[in-house]
């Protein structure tokens, strides 16, 4: 009987073990669940320093955690990523001391932060200060350190946060300098691939024309930084095209073409977006150095493969929004197709990071069309109605951040 009683006894305790288990991981799920779905507002982003060493602060609402894309050792450029951080539109100013300027944006999963470095320099610590004394807001703080001759600085790693912000690192009060937009102009084909046939010319020297064109008038602006893929006659093929816009960083990518159909009585432009049947061979140009691909501290591929899914949205996304606003000014400035945005897979249209339209200027073997093409005032005027559209558009993403 004493067995009896003594095994009874085990069996209870061994249930309320079960039950004490049973509840604290139900507790630790909901801890997870509930910190998964916690976000934090950005506040304002403030910066001091001197040509030695430059703080960032961003002001937020509530805690986060980084990750580290590039720490400005492979091209003078530090990109943060703030994942669950709200920055709403786009933030950005001129920077001090190592910093030449700085930029917030939205992305999916979070905010990204990039600096610009005015010389060698690195990310030399980050840490978060809770709220304290006085102090409301959270702040993430990032300091970057000019590198001494010959040496590298490497460290990354979280230290311990100082007692205070020291006060040589205030606000800066000088008007904002926004980083320049980096608009990549792709003339379609070239060299060997002449495109369209027209009655007075190829295709591929329309495009070009039009490209060298609206590279001009992006200049004149002196806003965007502009990135072609050919100024001549050459032969690019379609696959290092993308190239040229991952590598340069690109916020948009605008591939000019001629169309042309079997019926000579079609005219008018159009724009193409990528369309959803066509994505999966955006896989292509995934590299193991895109921020979507580093995310996953685990290496879950299910982990990369949605945030590669939810980027190449957002791209979509952003192709779309620009296409609707392309096509909306131009309108009025050349005969437009009654569907005017249509998608394809075009190969141009496939960086997953990278916004794209490809722009049909008119058909090159319309002669009304070919003729509109071919006349420096006509084409300077679709180009200033594109230029109008990239100033609309990145003009209602980008507001100054109050300094």
């Amino acid at each position: 009987m004493l067995g009896r009683l003594k095994g009874a006894v085990m069996n209870g305790r061994g249930r309320m073990i079960a039950a004490s288990c049973a509840v604290a991981v139900g507790l630790a799920a909901f801890a997870v669940g509930h910190a998964a779905t916690e976000t934090a507002g950005l506040i304002k982003v403030r910066m001091g320093g001197d040509s030695a060493e430059t703080r960032l602060v961003i002001e937020l609402d509530g805690a986060t955690s980084a990750k580290i894309i590039s720490d400005g050792s492979a091209d003078r450029r530090v990109v943060v990523m703030l994942p669950n951080v709200i920055a709403g539109q786009t933030q950005q100013g001129a920077g001090r001391g190592v910093v030449r300027a700085w930029v917030v944006d939205q992305v999916q999963g979070g905010a990204r932060l990039q600096l610009e470095l005015a010389g060698d320099a690195r990310l030399k610590r980050r840490f978060l200060l809770p709220p304290a004394d006085g102090v409301a807001n959270y702040r993430y703080v990032i300091d970057v350190a000019a590198a001494a001759p010959g040496a590298v600085v490497t460290s990354t790693k979280t230290v311990t946060p100082p007692a205070q912000i020291r006060t040589q690192f205030l606000p800066v009060k000088k008007p904002a300098l926004p980083l320049k937009k980096v608009v990549v102009i792709d003339a379609g084909h070239g060299g060997r691939d002449v495109g369209a046939q027209g009655a007075n010319g190829v295709e591929k020297d329309v495009n070009l024309a039009a490209a060298l064109t609206l590279a001009e008038q992006l200049n004149r602006t002196g806003r965007y930084k502009v990135v072609m893929t050919r100024t001549s006659d050459v032969y690019v093929p379609l696959e290092d095209r993308v190239r040229v816009a991952q590598r340069a960083g690109a916020d948009l990518f605008i591939s000019l073409h001629s169309d042309s159909a079997p019926e000579t009585n079609l005219k008018g432009a159009s724009v193409y977006t990528l369309s959803d049947k066509a994505s999966s061979r955006a896989t292509k140009f995934v590299s193991r150095d895109d921020w979507f691909m580093k995310a996953s501290l685990s290496g879950d591929q299910g982990v990369r493969d949605i945030l590669f899914d939810l980027t190449q949205r957002a791209t979509r996304n952003r192709s779309a929004v620009f296409a609707q606003t392309l096509v909306a000014n131009i309108e009025g400035k050349a005969p437009m197709l009654r569907r005017s945005h249509r998608d394809a897979g075009f190969m141009v249209l496939l960086a997953p990071d990278v916004p794209a339209v490809l722009l049909e200027m008119g058909f090159v073997n319309n002669p009304e069309d070919e003729a509109r093409l071919r006349d420096p005032a006509a084409r300077a005027r679709l180009m200033r109605a594109v230029t109008n559209a990239i100033d609309a558009h990145f003009g209602e993403q980008v507001k100054l951040a109050s300094r």
